[in-house]
């Protein structure tokens, strides 16, 4: 039961902004062999550093389709890049790990958060309050 529970961030999507914890705002996309690559960035207001943090985000494109892409601020099982509060980070797609979107970004219509994970002091989750606006 302790493990049912990935995070225990409180997670909100909108544009209001995280006074004390952590705002995740859409980031730039780059476009890398024709496939756009979505980014987010994250502003940690909080007093609590992040060790980990991945937003999944489903996209809608143009012709229907849903594509799923995690943005992630380090490798799960590598070396982590924390983020301190007072600074910012950029979450992004491990592509190495990750199917491409397929698509150019023009044809991305859509952004929904679908998952949020954030872990803290040592892989426990956060407990802050994280606001996404995709």
């Amino acid at each position: 039961m302790k493990r049912l529970l990935s995070c225990v961030a409180i997670v909100t999507a909108g544009t209001a902004l995280a006074a004390d914890g952590v705002a995740v705002r859409r980031g730039a996309d780059a476009t890398v062999f024709g496939n756009c690559v979505p980014s987010l960035t994250v502003e940690n207001k909080s007093d609590q550093t992040i060790d980990y943090l991945q937003i999944d985000l489903a996209l809608s494109l143009a012709n229907g389709e849903r594509r799923l892409v995690e943005l992630k601020s380090a490798y799960r099982e590598g070396v982590l890049f924390p983020i301190p509060p007072g600074s910012q980070a950029t979450l992004k797609q491990q592509l190495d790990l990750s199917q491409p979107t397929g698509v150019p970004c023009s044809a991305i219509q859509a952004r929904q958060v679908v998952r949020t994970l954030c872990e803290s002091n040592g892989g426990k989750p956060c407990s802050i309050t994280i606001q996404v606006d995709p």
